[in-house]
């Protein structure tokens, strides 16, 4: 409703995970080459962890755009990892487009196999993509590894990308899983975004809707407010600008307010801290009480051994005298 009182030609704040609103930062575009190189070069295994709302499915899509446009790269792209073994292989069989209904796990495995065989055969890669994969249970880790083992003494046949948050390293990272840690090629993690970022990010996203004059809509002081509740998560900066178009257009405003953008996070609650956060929080000054208390120790022992050592100069001076 905002668009024509903006001159905007479409929404520049949606949550969708729209590949064309990617915005290159540097971290980002070091995740996206380990995740395009990884499949083209046939690596086997590569792992992007992140936040929530870093950004990893907005990327995961726009790989999944190039996969697209070069033909020769079959794929399926699962995003909910709460499913049995055999519910897990039907799901990855069913999307490369095979008949996996009432097959039994040995049947979906080599039909599978099969599948991604004959396609390296003909110079063809096949991927197995899977988002929120920190949802995936130690039993589902364990038949991706052993898909992994489809190789031939050069490469991989089937290459798999695991996305999802930062409990998916946790899990990795855990004894039982050490042999599918060692096959991991590429490794990225996704940061929330800086100031500066936040400020290319809304940027870049007012110029793609067709914003005429994005620093007018959205000045300097207005953005510095979205980064600070916002802390630089790329869905809460969409969450928080898209709603604070809508607030500005009922108020007739031609500028977005700092006020505005405070309003809104108090509205969305962003000032409220997760238990998690809490607790790290708490954990962060905990341990500068306990290194501050190490100081004042360390600053008394030293007070007394300098009391030591001139009690003993005094004894030995009368001594002398």
């Amino acid at each position: 409703m905002y668009k024509a009182f903006y001159s905007l030609k479409r929404n520049p704040f949606e949550i969708t995970p729209d590949p064309s609103f990617l915005f290159p930062t540097n971290r980002h575009n070091e995740a996206l080459a380990a995740l395009y190189y990884g499949v083209r070069r046939h690596k086997g295994f590569v792992v992007l962890t992140g936040e929530v709302g870093t950004g990893k499915t907005v990327l995961l899509h726009y790989v999944l755009q190039l996969f697209k446009q070069s033909k020769d790269v079959a794929y399926a792209y699962i995003f909910n990892g709460r499913l049995s073994p055999v519910e897990f292989l039907q799901y990855l069989a069913s999307d490369l487009g095979l008949p996996a209904g009432s097959k039994n796990k040995g049947e979906l495995l080599l039909q599978i196999a099969q599948y991604v065989i004959g396609r390296s055969q003909r110079g063809l890669t096949t991927a197995l993509v899977v988002d929120e994969a920190h949802h995936l249970s130690a039993e589902i880790l364990e038949e991706i590894r052993l898909l992994s083992n489809l190789e031939t003494p050069q490469e991989k046949l089937l290459q798999i990308l695991l996305v999802g948050q930062p409990e998916l390293d946790e899990k990795l990272d855990s004894v039982s899983l050490r042999q599918l840690k060692q096959r991991i090629a590429l490794r990225s993690h996704l940061l929330p975004l800086t100031s500066d970022e936040t400020k290319g990010y809304v940027e870049r996203r007012l110029q793609l809707a067709g914003c005429p004059y994005p620093s007018v809509l959205f000045p300097p002081e207005t953005i510095a407010a979205v980064y600070q509740h916002s802390q630089g998560l790329p869905r809460l900066i969409n969450t928080v600008c898209e709603n604070a178009l809508i607030a500005a257009y009922a108020r007739q405003m031609r500028s977005v307010s700092p006020d505005i953008i405070d309003d809104i996070a108090t509205d969305f609650r962003l000032g409220i801290q997760t238990p998690a956060l809490e607790s790290r929080n708490s954990d962060e000054v905990d341990a500068r009480k306990a290194a501050q208390t190490l100081l004042q120790l360390y600053a008394q022992l030293q007070a007394e051994q300098k009391r030591d050592e001139d009690v003993k100069t005094r004894v030995r001076l009368r001594v002398a005298e």
